[in-house]
Order: structure tokens, then C-alpha cells, then sequence
């Protein structure tokens, strides 16, 4: 079970050394978009990226990374509600830690 707590994360930048300070993502509908690498980091083994879009109503976003057969890091939705949250929660607290609601 994971610990959810700023603590047990650690910053990472393996998006960022690989594909540079963007990527380009592209929708079920084959439209693609170009995200900024606002944030990487990795709890348990397990790494997410935040990503900024350009539009001035751009929320960020949180995907999952992981590892291609062919050792490069790719991005992939966060499906499980429960972990988008913790996630979210944790990025929150890694950003602003403290802001937090007692």
C-alpha cells in the first residue's frame, strides 16, 4: 500500500531529459496538443507527470508515467478515481506545502 505523503515522494525529470521541456500528445480523436513538463515525481515506484496545455484556461493535468517495452518513458490517463485524487492531493501538498488544511 502506498503512503501518500509528501515524505515518500521524490522529484524526478525523466520525461524532461528524454523529450525536453514538452510533449506532444494526441486525443482519442488524433488531435494534437503540445503540454509543458510542469512537474514530474515518483512515489513507490511509480511515476506521474504534470502537464500544462496552452490555452489561458488550461487546468493542469495529471498522467501516470511509464516505461515502453523499449525503455522510454510514455504517458498513459490515470483511470482509478482513487489514485487520481491521491495523486492530485500529493502534488498539491508537494507544491504547496503549506497550505495544508489541519
Amino acid at each position: 500500500m502506498t503512503d501518500w505523503s509528501a515524505d515518500n515522494a521524490v522529484w524526478t525529470s525523466k520525461l524532461k531529459e528524454t523529450y525536453g521541456e514538452t510533449v506532444e500528445l494526441e486525443d482519442e480523436q488524433g488531435k494534437s496538443s503540445v503540454y509543458d513538463i510542469i512537474g514530474e515525481f515518483e512515489i513507490d515506484g511509480r511515476g506521474y507527470a504534470v502537464l500544462q496545455g496552452s490555452g489561458k484556461d488550461a487546468e493542469p493535468e495529471i498522467l501516470r508515467i511509464i516505461v515502453s517495452p523499449s525503455g522510454l518513458p510514455e504517458l498513459e490517463s490515470i483511470m482509478d478515481d482513487e489514485e487520481w485524487e491521491d495523486v492530485s492531493e500529493l502534488y498539491d501538498e508537494l507544491t504547496f506545502p503549506g497550505d495544508e488544511a489541519e
